[in-house]
Formats: C-alpha cells, sequence, structure tokens
C-alpha cells in the first residue's frame, strides 16, 4: 500500500514509516521545507497548499503533525496547539476530495477528548466529548475530516493514550524521577492512565487502515487500563528503582499549569472498536507494555 504521512518527522511519525517500509509499503512524507528526498513532498498546511496530483493515488493518508501539548498552554499557544492539527487535517480532507479513486484518511486524535477527570467511568468510542481546552480541540481536529467524510471517503480518528516507547518524549519524561530514584504517583494516584505501546500503536494503525469495518473515532489504549500507581509501580520495578516519592498535585499544577489535568485527571479508556474488529494486543498489560518500551 502506499501511505502518504504528515508529521513524519515526529517521534511517531518515524515511527511508523519505519514500521511501515520494513513490511513492504510506500511511504511518501510531506514536508514544509524543499524536498531533500525522492519520498518527500513539499506542502504549506498554513495555507491549504497540497497538490493533490503530486500524491500519485495514495491509498491512505496519515495525518501525524501536532504542536507539542506539554508545554504552557499561554494564549498564544494555544492558537498553536489548535491550528497544528485542524489546518493539516483540512488540508488533507481536502486533498482526499479531489483524488480519483478515494483513499483511507486517518488523523491522530487524542483521549483527551474525553474531558479532564472522569473517574471510573468507562470510555468507549461512543462516549460523548467533554469539557475543557482539549476536548474542544478535538471536537475541532475531528470536525476537519467531514468533508472527506460527506464525499464518502473513509476516516478515522486515533484517540491515543501516552504512547510508550524508549524514545518518545512523554515516556522519557516520566523516566526521568525514577531512573534518578526519585519517582513516585503522580495526585492521588487513583487515576486511569491511558497507555500503550508504540508497538501496538503502530499496529494498531495498520490495522485501520487496511480494515475496511473500521471508521470514525477510534480508541488505542490498553485492554486493560491501569491507574497510575499501578502505572508508576510497573515503572520503577521495569527500572529496579523505588517509587515512593509521591508528586503533590498542586506541584504539578504549579509546574505545568493547566495541562497538569491531562496527567491528574482520570481516563478509563477502552479500544473498544479495535477489539470489536479483530485487533489483539502484543502489550496489554501496563508492565509488558512498560518492558516493551524500555527493550
Amino acid at each position: 500500500m502506499k501511505y502518504v504521512l504528515a508529521g513524519a518527522s515526529g517521534f511517531l511519525g518515524r515511527a511508523l514509516a519505519r514500521d511501515l517500509v520494513a513490511d513492504g509499503h510506500q511511504v511518501l512524507r510531506l514536508v514544509r521545507r524543499t524536498p531533500s528526498a525522492p519520498d518527500e513532498l513539499r506542502w504549506d498546511p498554513a495555507r491549504g497548499d497540497l497538490d493533490p496530483a503530486a500524491l500519485d493515488d495514495p491509498d491512505v493518508l496519515v495525518n501525524l503533525a501536532g504542536a507539542n501539548i506539554g508545554r504552557p498552554w499561554t494564549p498564544t499557544y494555544r492558537m498553536t496547539i489548535r491550528e497544528s492539527r485542524v489546518r493539516t487535517t483540512a488540508t488533507l480532507a481536502a486533498a482526499a476530495t479531489q483524488l480519483e479513486r478515494p483513499p483511507v484518511l486517518i488523523t491522530q486524535s487524542g483521549i483527551g477528548g474525553y474531558g479532564t477527570d472522569l473517574g471510573d467511568r468507562i470510555l468507549t468510542e461512543d462516549s460523548d466529548l467533554g469539557d475543557g481546552f482539549l476536548a474542544d480541540v478535538v471536537r475541532l481536529w475531528e470536525g476537519a475530516l467531514e468533508p472527506a467524510r460527506a464525499a464518502g471517503i473513509r476516516v478515522a480518528a486515533l484517540r491515543t493514550g501516552v504512547v510508550l516507547g524508549r524514545k518518545a518524549p512523554a515516556f522519557q519524561l516520566l523516566s526521568v524521577p525514577f531512573r534518578l530514584g526519585l519517582g513516585g504517583r503522580l495526585g492521588s494516584g487513583t487515576q486511569y492512565f491511558p497507555v500503550v505501546s508504540l508497538t501496538d500503536w503502530s499496529r494498531a494503525v495498520r490495522h485501520v487502515a487496511e480494515n475496511d469495518t473500521v471508521d470514525g473515532p477510534v480508541n488505542i489504549a490498553l485492554p486493560t487500563p491501569a491507574t497510575n500507581i499501578e502505572f508508576t509501580e510497573a515503572l520503577a520495578t521495569a527500572l529496579h528503582r523505588p517509587s515512593f516519592v509521591p508528586v503533590p498535585a498542586a506541584l504539578m499544577q504549579l509546574a505545568l499549569g493547566e495541562f497538569a489535568w491531562e496527567l491528574l485527571g482520570s481516563k478509563r479508556a477502552l479500544p473498544t472498536r479495535l477489539q470489536s474488529t479483530g485487533f489483539t494486543f502484543h502489550h496489554p498489560q501496563v508492565a509488558t507494555a512498560i518492558s516493551a518500551a524500555l527493550s
């Protein structure tokens, strides 16, 4: 199959491209600079500029672009977070509608779309989107797929938890205190903390691309949700470090601002759509997902 990747230079994009090429697929990377390789194509999503003819009959369009949400959410940066996701998705959707053979259109999305703190409530793809900045971003992000959907194109939005990989920025950040012997739960630790191994995330993207029955929102998180304290204890065990220095919620809010609630809030999300269409996880438990990330 021929995949077109936006956001191919990021951690997830590089990993997905590597796996696709290893499996014999063709990958065309969208870049915002002058292309330096035959597998690159220039685009300008801020202006909605992408030549459909230059895509050369792709099977799958995948949008993994988006500014880092782990920085302070100033008013200006909120706009950057939102526009980096919405404009890229909208540009791909517009291009998809102009292709002679309709591709599959997939965009990354986020578990944060369900809201900030949902306690023990089980979240499936049929659950309503919630309140808060990221939930509003997800509404617009996934809404940018609508022109393609209206044109009869199969579209999917990957509502992904924290992806665990050795070089994953979020996982590296979470691991640092433990490597220093200063790790522990975040806040109360009772909040459900949706994660997934990089291997299973990459496999899930390909499952969505290749399975004609999968469309709409798709949760990508462990089928056995873990709480934050279960995650931190498993991480400490895997690193052979203690886990007895909890990080107070107030300190996290002081350091991270509103973003802290994405780590402190509880989201018990289940990958219902993946599993109902035959997807099986290589790393279904938090311990095995962490081990895979460290191997």
